[in-house]
């Protein structure tokens, strides 16, 4: 009986939003909205600073990175949540929903750090204006965002390694509708205290530790704008930071109030609709974000369209 009770699980159940068939055909429509948005939105990010040669500096290929990472990023989830909104049986292998993890992981670790790297490109080009080109040159641009997707693939590995060499053994229903670390890490069948510190530790790195960089960076960059004389100066430095700090508030302030917590004060009613605001609505918004409230950026689109 023992043996029959701790039978390895093989598969989970995604419980997704609701029931209700109405509710999931029109909530169906709204996300396939959403993701067709985003991908043509970053993809048009994309194509537009891979074409003009005006926007090859490093400030722009940050950004060009950044859009790639949104539109895998929202590919590892939505897609399968679409299918999920349009049938009953909503089954993840073991192996899916880890692989399903890792690259969520490994994709929002990249972004973390890839914010950051952008935020450091600001300051040396507003505080050290005359030694920008000589500091952030184009190897310095490449080693970094190098560094940022190392950073996601080796944090990430280690991580999810570590979380599913945990048993499973009777419950698979995931309060989610995707396999996310803390409802995973919630459905094993051992003492999880361990996973949890590895989770908060984890968590502390690709969250606080980037968002660290980017708080000194603006600290640095406010000192020196309010030393330029002319208003109208100070107006054009702080609106090259403007999109930068729209995007990083709307990323981290979601992804702090969801992963810098156990799970015993996790509520998953909350964290799914915490979930959604970075997984789906944040990677919609940036290509606004930043097309809205960048001339260059506005100007060259309309170019390549």
């Amino acid at each position: 009986m023992d043996k029959k009770n701790n039978t390895q699980v093989i598969e989970f159940i995604l419980k997704g939003f609701s029931t209700d068939s109405n509710l999931q055909i029109y909530l169906f429509g709204i996300f396939s909205l959403i993701y067709a948005l985003t991908f043509m939105g970053n993809m048009m990010i994309i194509a537009t600073v891979t074409s003009e040669p005006k926007l090859h500096s490093p400030m722009y290929q940050f950004l060009r990175s950044l859009s790639l990472t949104e539109i895998f990023y929202i590919s590892v989830t939505v897609p399968r949540m679409l299918r999920d909104l349009l049938q009953q049986k909503r089954t993840i292998s073991f192996i899916g929903c880890a692989v399903q993890l890792y690259f969520f992981c490994f994709l929002g670790t990249t972004e973390c750090f890839t914010l950051a790297f952008m935020a450091y490109d600001r300051y040396v080009a507003i505080c050290y204006p005359l030694h920008y080109t000589s500091i952030m040159t184009k190897a310095k641009c490449l080693q970094l965002l190098a560094g940022s997707w190392l950073s996601g693939i080796l944090l990430s590995s280690g991580q999810i390694s570590y979380m599913f060499s945990l048993p499973f053994c009777n419950a698979n229903i995931i309060d989610h509708f995707f396999c996310d670390i803390l409802p995973v890490v919630k459905l094993a069948c051992a003492d999880t205290f361990a996973n949890e510190l590895a989770i908060l530790l984890y968590s502390s790195l690709v969250i606080p530790l980037p968002f660290l960089l980017i708080l000194v960076s603006y600290i640095q960059i406010i000192f020196s704008v309010l030393k330029v004389p002319s208003a109208d100066g100070r107006r054009k430095a702080f609106s090259t930071c403007g999109s930068h700090l729209t995007s990083v508030t709307l990323f981290y302030g979601s992804a702090t109030i969801t992963y810098l917590r156990t799970k015993t004060n996790n509520t998953n009613g909350g964290a799914k609709i915490w979930s959604l605001l970075y997984v789906v609505f944040i990677p919609m918004l940036n290509p606004i974000i930043y097309s809205l409230r960048n001339k260059e950026i506005k100007n060259a689109i309309t170019k390549t369209i």
